[in-house]
Protein backbone atom coordinates (compact mmCIF):
# COMPACT_ATOMS: atom_id res chain seq x y z
CA UNK A 1 0.00 0.00 0.00
CA UNK A 2 1.17 3.33 -1.09
CA UNK A 3 2.31 5.89 1.80
CA UNK A 4 0.31 9.19 1.61
CA UNK A 5 3.83 11.58 0.99
CA UNK A 6 3.51 14.97 2.24
CA UNK A 7 2.22 16.35 -1.47
CA UNK A 8 -1.26 14.44 -0.92
CA UNK A 9 -1.54 15.25 2.59
CA UNK A 10 -1.05 18.67 1.77
CA UNK A 11 -3.56 18.58 -1.16
CA UNK A 12 -5.93 16.70 1.25
CA UNK A 13 -5.77 19.51 4.09
CA UNK A 14 -6.39 21.92 1.31
CA UNK A 15 -9.43 20.30 -0.05
CA UNK A 16 -10.54 19.95 3.73
CA UNK A 17 -9.97 23.42 4.84
CA UNK A 18 -11.66 24.47 1.74
CA UNK A 19 -14.60 22.52 2.12
CA UNK A 20 -15.21 23.20 5.70
CA UNK A 21 -15.14 27.18 4.82
CA UNK A 22 -17.93 27.16 1.99
CA UNK A 23 -19.95 24.61 4.38
CA UNK A 24 -20.60 27.87 6.54
CA UNK A 25 -21.74 29.84 3.10
CA UNK A 26 -24.30 26.84 2.90
CA UNK A 27 -25.03 27.67 6.44
CA UNK A 28 -26.22 31.01 5.12
CA UNK A 29 -27.60 29.52 1.77
CA UNK A 30 -30.23 27.18 4.29
CA UNK A 31 -31.32 30.07 6.44
CA UNK A 32 -32.14 32.21 3.58
CA UNK A 33 -33.99 29.43 1.80
CA UNK A 34 -36.39 28.83 4.56
CA UNK A 35 -36.60 32.48 4.74
CA UNK A 36 -38.10 32.68 1.32
CA UNK A 37 -40.37 30.44 1.66
CA UNK A 38 -38.72 27.18 0.93
CA UNK A 39 -39.36 24.13 2.80
CA UNK A 40 -35.96 21.85 4.42
CA UNK A 41 -36.86 19.54 2.56
CA UNK A 42 -37.24 21.68 -0.93
CA UNK A 43 -33.51 23.16 0.43
CA UNK A 44 -31.88 20.04 0.99
CA UNK A 45 -33.24 18.75 -2.44
CA UNK A 46 -32.11 21.80 -4.10
CA UNK A 47 -28.67 21.68 -2.90
CA UNK A 48 -28.26 17.84 -3.56
CA UNK A 49 -29.17 18.61 -7.01
CA UNK A 50 -27.94 21.91 -8.02
CA UNK A 51 -24.55 21.87 -5.75
CA UNK A 52 -23.91 25.20 -7.12
CA UNK A 53 -23.61 27.93 -4.59
CA UNK A 54 -23.60 31.26 -6.41
CA UNK A 55 -26.89 29.70 -8.59
CA UNK A 56 -28.57 28.83 -5.10
CA UNK A 57 -27.88 32.11 -3.54
CA UNK A 58 -29.11 34.00 -6.98
CA UNK A 59 -32.68 32.07 -7.09
CA UNK A 60 -33.45 32.21 -3.31
CA UNK A 61 -32.18 35.83 -3.48
CA UNK A 62 -34.61 36.95 -6.30
CA UNK A 63 -37.79 34.32 -5.03
CA UNK A 64 -37.51 36.16 -1.38
CA UNK A 65 -37.46 39.71 -3.44
CA UNK A 66 -40.70 38.34 -4.74
CA UNK A 67 -39.75 37.81 -8.60
CA UNK A 68 -41.13 34.90 -10.26
CA UNK A 69 -39.66 30.92 -11.24
CA UNK A 70 -38.64 32.54 -15.05
CA UNK A 71 -36.36 34.87 -12.81
CA UNK A 72 -34.85 32.72 -10.64
CA UNK A 73 -33.95 30.04 -13.22
CA UNK A 74 -32.69 32.84 -15.57
CA UNK A 75 -30.56 34.14 -13.24
CA UNK A 76 -29.35 31.02 -11.92
CA UNK A 77 -28.90 28.96 -15.72
CA UNK A 78 -26.56 32.52 -16.16
CA UNK A 79 -24.52 32.10 -13.38
CA UNK A 80 -23.92 28.10 -13.80
CA UNK A 81 -22.82 28.81 -17.75
CA UNK A 82 -19.40 29.28 -15.93
CA UNK A 83 -19.20 25.81 -15.08
CA UNK A 84 -19.35 25.09 -18.84
CA UNK A 85 -16.61 26.93 -19.04
CA UNK A 86 -14.44 25.21 -16.67
CA UNK A 87 -15.23 21.74 -18.10
CA UNK A 88 -13.74 23.08 -20.98
CA UNK A 89 -10.59 23.61 -18.72
CA UNK A 90 -11.08 20.17 -17.24
CA UNK A 91 -11.71 17.86 -20.27
CA UNK A 92 -7.86 17.05 -21.17
CA UNK A 93 -7.16 16.34 -17.41
CA UNK A 94 -9.64 13.44 -17.16
CA UNK A 95 -9.25 10.15 -18.52
CA UNK A 96 -11.68 7.15 -17.70
CA UNK A 97 -14.82 5.88 -19.38
CA UNK A 98 -17.77 8.13 -19.87
CA UNK A 99 -20.29 7.27 -16.60
CA UNK A 100 -17.15 8.46 -14.23
CA UNK A 101 -16.52 11.55 -16.14
CA UNK A 102 -20.59 12.13 -16.58
CA UNK A 103 -20.23 11.66 -12.58
CA UNK A 104 -17.00 14.53 -12.42
CA UNK A 105 -19.53 16.83 -14.32
CA UNK A 106 -21.74 17.01 -11.41
CA UNK A 107 -18.92 18.13 -9.45
CA UNK A 108 -17.72 20.63 -11.73
CA UNK A 109 -17.60 23.91 -9.93
CA UNK A 110 -15.61 26.86 -8.71
CA UNK A 111 -13.71 25.40 -5.81
CA UNK A 112 -12.63 21.79 -7.52
CA UNK A 113 -11.34 23.54 -10.45
CA UNK A 114 -9.27 25.68 -8.40
CA UNK A 115 -7.84 23.59 -6.72
CA UNK A 116 -7.15 20.89 -9.70
CA UNK A 117 -5.71 23.73 -12.04
CA UNK A 118 -3.58 24.30 -8.47
CA UNK A 119 -1.69 20.95 -9.24
CA UNK A 120 1.07 20.46 -11.92
CA UNK A 121 0.98 16.78 -11.59
CA UNK A 122 -1.72 14.52 -12.80
CA UNK A 123 -2.18 12.21 -10.36
CA UNK A 124 -2.21 15.48 -7.43
CA UNK A 125 -4.73 16.46 -9.91
CA UNK A 126 -7.23 13.82 -9.59
CA UNK A 127 -6.36 14.02 -6.38
CA UNK A 128 -7.44 17.25 -5.58
CA UNK A 129 -10.37 17.22 -7.66
CA UNK A 130 -12.08 14.27 -6.11
CA UNK A 131 -11.41 14.94 -2.65
CA UNK A 132 -12.21 18.86 -2.93
CA UNK A 133 -15.47 17.76 -4.56
CA UNK A 134 -16.39 15.07 -1.63
CA UNK A 135 -15.65 16.70 0.73
CA UNK A 136 -17.04 19.56 -0.44
CA UNK A 137 -20.35 18.12 -1.41
CA UNK A 138 -20.56 16.83 1.96
CA UNK A 139 -19.90 20.21 3.81
CA UNK A 140 -22.39 21.58 1.71
CA UNK A 141 -25.17 19.60 1.93
CA UNK A 142 -24.88 19.17 5.64
CA UNK A 143 -24.06 23.13 6.19
CA UNK A 144 -27.02 23.54 3.77
CA UNK A 145 -29.79 21.43 6.47
CA UNK A 146 -28.48 22.96 9.51
CA UNK A 147 -29.05 26.24 8.42
CA UNK A 148 -32.77 25.01 7.00
CA UNK A 149 -33.38 23.48 10.44
CA UNK A 150 -31.61 27.15 12.28
CA UNK A 151 -34.22 28.78 10.03
CA UNK A 152 -34.78 32.21 10.91
CA UNK A 153 -33.32 31.95 14.55
CA UNK A 154 -29.84 33.68 13.25
CA UNK A 155 -29.22 36.37 10.73
CA UNK A 156 -26.34 35.31 8.70
CA UNK A 157 -25.30 38.90 8.12
CA UNK A 158 -24.96 39.68 12.12
CA UNK A 159 -22.71 36.70 12.54
CA UNK A 160 -20.42 37.35 9.12
CA UNK A 161 -22.09 34.01 7.18
CA UNK A 162 -22.30 36.24 4.18
CA UNK A 163 -18.77 36.30 3.59
CA UNK A 164 -17.89 33.06 3.32
CA UNK A 165 -17.94 32.36 0.21
CA UNK A 166 -15.70 35.44 -0.54
CA UNK A 167 -13.29 34.56 1.81
CA UNK A 168 -13.26 30.92 0.38
CA UNK A 169 -12.64 32.42 -3.16
CA UNK A 170 -9.80 34.70 -2.13
CA UNK A 171 -7.90 31.04 -0.96
CA UNK A 172 -8.38 29.87 -3.79
CA UNK A 173 -7.20 33.02 -5.61
CA UNK A 174 -3.32 32.41 -3.79
CA UNK A 175 -1.45 29.06 -5.98
CA UNK A 176 -3.06 30.26 -8.83
CA UNK A 177 -1.01 34.15 -8.80
CA UNK A 178 2.19 31.94 -8.46
CA UNK A 179 2.09 31.06 -12.48
CA UNK A 180 2.61 33.23 -15.42
CA UNK A 181 -1.01 31.61 -16.93
CA UNK A 182 -3.13 32.26 -13.42
CA UNK A 183 -1.73 36.07 -13.15
CA UNK A 184 -2.53 36.50 -16.86
CA UNK A 185 -5.75 35.00 -16.28
CA UNK A 186 -6.38 37.55 -12.84
CA UNK A 187 -5.23 40.18 -14.91
CA UNK A 188 -7.91 39.97 -17.94
CA UNK A 189 -10.64 38.54 -15.62
CA UNK A 190 -10.33 42.07 -13.90
CA UNK A 191 -9.94 44.14 -16.70
CA UNK A 192 -12.95 42.78 -18.78
CA UNK A 193 -14.85 43.14 -15.26
CA UNK A 194 -14.52 46.72 -14.75
CA UNK A 195 -14.77 47.47 -18.37
CA UNK A 196 -18.46 46.39 -18.45
CA UNK A 197 -19.07 47.73 -15.22
CA UNK A 198 -20.28 51.43 -16.34
CA UNK A 199 -22.86 50.14 -18.18
CA UNK A 200 -23.74 46.12 -18.36
CA UNK A 201 -26.64 44.99 -15.80
CA UNK A 202 -25.53 43.64 -12.35
CA UNK A 203 -23.31 40.44 -12.62
CA UNK A 204 -23.12 40.49 -15.85
CA UNK A 205 -19.53 41.58 -15.48
CA UNK A 206 -18.28 38.83 -13.45
CA UNK A 207 -19.58 36.36 -15.41
CA UNK A 208 -18.07 37.69 -18.45
CA UNK A 209 -14.72 37.52 -16.49
CA UNK A 210 -14.84 34.22 -16.58
CA UNK A 211 -13.87 34.18 -20.11
CA UNK A 212 -9.99 35.10 -18.65
CA UNK A 213 -9.82 30.99 -17.92
CA UNK A 214 -9.66 30.36 -21.78
CA UNK A 215 -6.02 31.60 -21.49
CA UNK A 216 -5.40 28.93 -19.41
CA UNK A 217 -6.46 26.06 -22.59
CA UNK A 218 -2.66 26.96 -23.96
CA UNK A 219 -1.18 25.02 -20.63
CA UNK A 220 -0.82 21.40 -21.24
CA UNK A 221 -2.29 18.83 -18.88
CA UNK A 222 -0.34 18.08 -15.99
CA UNK A 223 1.83 15.09 -16.56
CA UNK A 224 2.13 12.01 -14.60
CA UNK A 225 4.74 11.72 -11.70
CA UNK A 226 7.71 9.82 -12.62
Amino acid sequence: MRRIGPDVRRVLAASLTLSAATGVFALSFGVLAVGAGASVLQACVLSLATFTGASQMSAMSVVAAGGGLGAALGGSLLLAARNGVYGLVLAPRFGGRLPLRLVAAQFVIDETTAMMTAQRDRRLATIAFWSTAIALFTCWNLGTLAGALIGGAIDPHRWGLDVAFTAAFVAMLAPHLATRQGRRAAVLGAAICLALVPFAPVGVPVLAAGAAIFTGLSTPPAEPAS
